[in-house]
């Protein structure tokens, strides 16, 4: 049980990482923008916010089953899985550490989303923030798809989680703007600023995050394929 609790705080960590990673951050900001037009109801704002969140939730749980359910169901793949997880999660671990030190990058565009769709979105109340919550995880960026494809995925092989782990990373992607929901609800509107020097925070946060997944994909290595430790 412990071990799934690692599991659930791995796949938070790797949300709010996710969240302040340069491409999620500017649709985060944009999100931000969005819920901070209903200054003047408080409860709105954190509907908002909350929706926000809720579809980001979702985007990455349907995901979540048609990835990690489809692997699992077929019997010869889950029981290689079984075998050879440890080993695969080393390396995979040690390449998205070389993502987020920045020593090579991969070639992922995110399709962004046109102010016309977000005026959109905006007529749509609270539920147009669970839409711009959609399709917002969905533009997948080389740093998020790398987070999510590359960590989460097999982490939720590992724990046979579908549902649970994806659950939580898409919490961890929105908990940002449903705090800021929460602040901006409460009156603290200044502290939106606050929101545009998180790039900095997350330059540091990547790197230790580096450091860590190719540390701890080193030992995975070294122990499991290796037999060294």
């Amino acid at each position: 049980m412990s071990s799934f609790f690692l599991g659930v705080f791995s796949a938070l960590w790797l949300g709010i990482l996710t969240s302040i990673s340069p491409c999620p951050l500017a649709t985060n900001v944009a999100a931000v923008s969005f819920i901070g037009r209903r200054v003047e109801r408080a409860r709105m704002v954190f509907l908002t916010g909350l929706f926000y969140t809720l579809g980001r939730m979702l985007t990455y749980v349907l995901l979540g089953i048609l990835i990690v359910a489809s692997v699992l169901s077929i019997q010869r793949v889950a029981n290689a899985l079984q075998e050879y997880m440890n080993k695969i999660l080393g390396l995979v671990l040690i390449l998205v550490g070389m993502v987020l030190l920045g020593l090579f990058r991969i070639n992922i565009s995110g399709s962004g989303v046109s102010e016309r769709m977000q005026k959109r979105a905006e007529s749509w109340g609270i539920w147009g923030a669970g839409v711009l919550g959609i399709v917002f995880a969905l533009a997948f960026c080389p740093v998020s798809a790398a987070l999510f494809f590359g960590s989460l995925i097999p982490l939720s092989v590992k724990y046979n989680s579908s549902i649970a782990l994806p659950a939580v990373y898409g919490l961890g992607t929105g908990l940002p703007v449903l705090v800021f929901a929460i602040l901006i609800a409460l009156g603290v509107q200044t502290l939106a600023k606050v929101f545009n020097k998180l790039s900095q925070i997350e330059w540091w946060v990547s790197r230790v995050t580096g450091v860590v997944f190719i540390v701890v994909g080193v030992y995975f290595c070294l122990a499991y394929v290796f037999h060294v430790i």
